[in-house]
């Protein structure tokens, strides 16, 4: 126990010892400068007999001997002295005096070796070795001081936040597995970031540069396609994504019992795209159909919609547009069914649209408050009704748009076992509103035929998700999982996501995806996935300091395994997040925070051996421009050909609306 007896026993102890290797010290120089201290008159009988009595000890049998003890002495009184710690007192500050004086301490021997006089010898040496011997002690009184602080290391508390990841490859044949590094205390460790029931959909946030496409999406599609999955990928800015969703096919054919074929759809280079009717009229059953196509372009086009479905001006225009998708698909067994013969429909004569329409019994439900608002000659409310969706589907209006909408090449079933495909459909940045409503209305029918029991297995890939609008995104990863339907979602950010789908459909799209990798997000994306993680116990250290004692506390705490400042902080390639395991693979390490190691050098020699997507055609404006023109000659003649029916029918002249 530290009382006052102990302490001041302890002190005194060390002031012998001090003033011990002091003595061996004086005794030395009196040995071996002896002459001089004779010529200086210093000598004493009594002085003479001590020596002759301490050198029966041995200590003066070498020179070096008695020295050595002296510093011996020394160097114990200074391990048991306490100074009073000072913080901001530095290693450098202490090293310097205690290695100057180690070493005049040890080469003042070589004064002996002079060629001077034999008094001005002895005054040398014991001035040198007088003042290494200072230096020592000042260097060991400072050394007591000091304070090894280490709250002063990691002031971001990172070491304190490692944790144990998995370091296993766990591999089956639908995993996606990512090599990667992580920190644990102060070593860097191998690990894996092994997603091995990609059913339960993977979520990859990360703001622009984070590396989200570079260090995951891209192997997302490379594994996959290596494990034989039909694949669709919705690439943000064609042709990243693409040219490695081809080439990758190129080399793995092997991998599939039968051929896949390669499509893309993109509306900038028509010799580069194949076309495509997302109005098949084979693929829509009934009206709901229809109605889901409908609705998912409508909002594809109007984002502001999505938080105001339900109100009267935002489900008027879908049924209108649901009316005339369901009259095309019935009128001549659906032969001009497809997106450029609506939008055509819609700007017809209200007069001529709506005796057309109503001669399909079906929708006549979906055209009656069309038609009593235009009898009544509410104007106003049937242009709010009706005009919105006119002026919005104009914008679709284009010859590329029609030309690739207009024909079916393929068809969107791409898990289909007989006939499996890889499709990859291209946006472009600056028109991403107006050509994301179109891949909308894609993606909508390709969910709808890949979510189906007994087909291949398939992968949905879409980069930056948020600038298309998918209705049913939920639906899809609560269901496909049994259908062997992986599906890896983009996004900047959760803001990004909540300001393209609403606040609750942001929610459960957080909420519902079973593995997650982010890189550096900030605000609310990164308080979310800090709590997440949890809490895991670390070691916390308080010091302090006063006039007579130093003392250190320790203590241990839950805190945040991942904070929310340290996701906003991540680099380029850094990653934390969480994995979802099996009942045959269990994981219980899920949580990482990490980083994805890849092999740059072999990335960029693969990227330079891909070859370039080839065309499907060649094509001129002509053909484009006629095709436009053959449309609307089409959609001219069907109004020709019902309103004659309909005038040489009586049994329809109730269905005539006069203005």
């Amino acid at each position: 126990m530290q009382t006052g007896e102990n302490t001041e026993g302890l002190r005194k102890i060390l002031d012998l010892t001090r003033k011990a290797s002091i003595g061996m010290l004086c005794l030395h120089y009196y040995y071996y400068c002896y002459p001089s201290f004779i010529e200086w008159g210093l000598t004493h009988a009594i002085s003479e007999r001590l020596l002759v009595t301490i050198q029966g000890t041995g200590l003066f049998n070498e020179f070096y001997i008695s020295k050595v003890f002296a510093l011996v002495l020394l160097m114990i009184s200074l391990i048991g002295a306490k100074g009073k710690k000072d913080d901001k007192l530095k290693m450098a500050q202490i090293l310097w005096p205690i290695n100057i004086g180690f070493v005049c301490y040890v080469v003042s021997f070589f004064v002996f070796h002079f060629p001077l006089n034999e008094d001005l010898v002895s005054i040398l040496y014991i001035s040198i070795t007088t003042l290494g011997f200072i230096l020592i002690l000042r260097g060991g009184a400072l050394l007591s001081r000091f304070l090894k602080n280490r709250l002063d290391q990691g002031v971001f508390n990172y070491l304190n936040e490692t944790f144990p990841q998995e370091e296993r490859y766990l591999e089956n044949e639908y995993s996606i597995n990512l090599p990667a590094q992580y920190r644990l205390k102060e070593k860097i460790r191998k690990s894996w970031i092994n997603i091995i029931n990609p059913f339960r959909a993977l979520l990859v946030a990360g703001t622009p540069g984070s590396g989200k496409s570079y260090f995951i999406i891209r192997h997302v599609i490379t594994q996959h396609i290596r494990k034989g999955f039909s694949m669709f990928v919705y690439d943000f800015k064609y042709d990243d994504l693409s040219r490695i969703a081809y080439n990758t096919l190129q080399n793995n054919f092997s991998a599939y019992p039968v051929k896949p074929e390669f499509y893309t759809i993109n509306f900038d280079r028509l010799s580069h795209t194949h076309r495509c009717n997302p109005l098949e009229p084979d693929s829509m059953l009934d009206i709901t159909d229809a109605s889901e196509s409908a609705r998912t372009i409508m909002l594809g086009l109007n984002r502001e919609w999505i938080k105001k479905q339900g109100d009267f001006f935002v489900e008027s225009p879908i049924n209108f547009l649901t009316a005339i998708i369901w009259f095309l698909k019935k009128h001549r067994y659906g032969k001009y069914c497809s997106l450029p013969h609506v939008i055509e429909l819609m700007q017809a004569d209200y007069e001529k649209l709506f005796t057309v329409l109503r001669t399909e019994p079906e929708i006549e439900v979906l055209v009656n408050p069309f038609v009593s608002a235009l009898v009544k000659k509410a104007f106003d409310q049937l242009e709010g009704q009706v005009a919105s969706a006119k002026i919005t589907m104009a914008r679709l209006s284009s010859p590329q748009l029609y030309y690739v909408l207009s024909e079916s090449e393929f068809t969107l079933d791409l898990n289909n076992p007989d006939a499996p495909k890889i499709i990859c459909m291209g946006n472009n940045p600056q028109k991403q509103q107006v050509y994301g409503a179109v891949l909308s209305l894609y993606i909508s029918r390709i969910v709808k035929l890949v979510n189906q029991k007994g087909k291949l297995k398939s992968s949905l890939v879409f980069d930056e998700f948020p600038t298309i609008y998918f209705n049913g995104i939920d639906n899809l990863i609560a269901t496909a999982r049994s259908n062997k339907v992986a599906c890896c979602l983009g996004v900047q950010d959760y803001s990004q996501l909540r300001k393209d789908y609403g606040r609750e459909q942001a929610d459960v799209i957080m909420n519902t995806v079973g593995n997650f990798i982010s890189g550096q997000v900030l605000g609310d994306t990164a308080k979310q996935l800090s709590e997440r993680f949890g809490k895991i116990i670390q070691n916390r250290e308080s010091i302090s300091i006063n006039n007579s004692e130093t003392s250190i506390s320790k203590s241990t705490q839950l805190d945040q395994a991942v904070p929310a400042s340290t996701i906003s902080a991540l680099s380029s390639g850094e990653f934390v997040g969480m994995v979802a395991d099996t009942p045959d693979q269990k994981i219980a390490l899920k949580a990482f925070h990490s980083e994805i190691i890849n092999d740059h050098s072999a990335l960029k020699r693969e990227e330079e051996s891909f070859q370039q997507i080839p065309k499907v055609r060649e094509i001129s404006q002509e053909q484009v421009e006629e095709n436009y023109r053959k449309i609307k000659r089409e959609v001219e003649e069907i109004i020709r050909m019902e309103m004659e029916r309909v005038f040489d029918t009586p049994e329809l002249g109730h269905l005539i609306i006069r203005g």
